[in-house]
């Protein structure tokens, strides 16, 4: 195929990363396929794509192989993007989120199997790491998923790795950190912290603050990683696994000062690392992959369309306090309920 003709799918791309990319899918020059169930993914995330005739929009799930399949047809790369996120919903309904992130992963790679796709790139996530042991963390590092969510993007995973051994679908899959940006995810569950403290911010309320604000995270900007998406496409390798992050973690207290804003202090969680640090040599010898946005940079960008977070949640210590009562009852061993034989 030409670049003109040359046809893409982005499962979950109404959401806060699929959007992006499809944005620099279509600035390729690609012919792009949506598929969204708009679960937690937003038709207005593509609305200034609108007009563009590359771009085509399926509403349907993932698990629907039949219409799935018939997406895929003629298709040279898939990125599959379509998940359910936050930790405390996955307590919740731990078989909501095996059905869309482990099922939906499944239907995806047959459907990708089946149109003889070229190159399928699966969105992992740094949480399959649980508390690492080692700083920065290599993808050789022991996975250690500690709540639903984790394990279902883990096994994820797995199950691309395996059609890619199995069947030969040519497979990467990249472990993202702590990504930020422009239409980040402002549902109702208690979620991502950029979004938390910039409602908070709009409705002059303190940030709350986990802990005592000392503990990092590798904040990895949002077309950081789409870079890496369109890297990881482009190039000839499979069945690997890449770290993608900034490789610079930066403190909360940190990212207060940036915002600036006045903050509260909410208790520490149990199953969350004190530090996430990604070790990004491999993707960066193998792929040339570099992050170019310096969180100053990044938090720059989100004050300046803070608008987008007008509608979203505006949490308090009390609201919070509620929203994550499963974390506590099941990741708290002091707290943890067992079962009577």
């Amino acid at each position: 195929m030409s670049e003109s003709t040359r046809k893409v799918v982005v499962t979950g791309g109404a959401g806060f990363i699929g959007s992006s990319l499809t944005e620099a899918l279509v600035a390729e020059g690609a012919e792009v396929h949506v598929i969204d169930n708009l679960a937690t993914g937003r038709l207005e995330n593509l609305a200034h794509l609108s007009s563009e005739s590359r771009l085509a929009v399926h509403e349907l799930d993932v698990n629907d192989l039949d219409r799935t399949r018939a997406v895929f047809r003629g298709a040279r790369e898939v990125y599959h993007l379509a998940a359910l996120a936050d930790i405390v919903p996955s307590i919740e309904r731990p078989l909501e989120y095996t059905r869309a992130n482990v099922d939906g992963t499944l239907h995806a790679l047959e459907a990708a199997r089946e149109a003889g796709v070229k190159r399928f790139v699966y969105t992992a996530s740094s949480s399959c790491y649980g508390i690492p042991e080692a700083f920065p963390t290599p993808e050789s590092a022991e996975m250690r998923p500690q709540y639903p969510y984790a394990l279902s993007k883990m096994l994820g995973e797995q199950a691309a790795l395996h059609w890619c051994s199995v069947y030969g679908l040519p497979v990467v899959s990249l472990r993202l950190f702590n990504v930020y940006g422009p239409r980040a995810r402002t549902t109702g569950s208690y979620g991502a912290m950029f979004g938390v403290f910039l409602a908070q911010k709009l409705a002059g309320k303190p940030f709350t603050v986990v802990g005592d604000g000392s503990q990092t995270r590798d904040f990895t900007y949002v077309t950081d990683v789409v870079d890496a998406f369109l890297r990881a496409a482009k190039s000839s390798l499979s069945g690997v696994v890449f770290n993608v992050g900034s490789g610079k973690p930066t403190s909360v207290n940190r990212i207060v000062e940036l915002l600036d804003g006045p903050a509260v202090h909410i208790p520490k969680r149990p199953g969350e690392p004190d530090c996430t640090h990604a070790d990004t040599s491999r993707i960066r010898d193998a792929l040339g992959f570099q992050p170019r946005v310096s969180i100053e940079q990044g938090a720059r960008s989100m004050l300046d369309q803070i608008g987008h977070f007008e509608r979203a949640p505006v949490w308090t210590p009390e609201s919070i306090s509620v929203a994550t009562e499963a974390w506590f009852q099941h990741l708290d061993p002091s707290r943890r309920v067992e079962a009577t034989p």
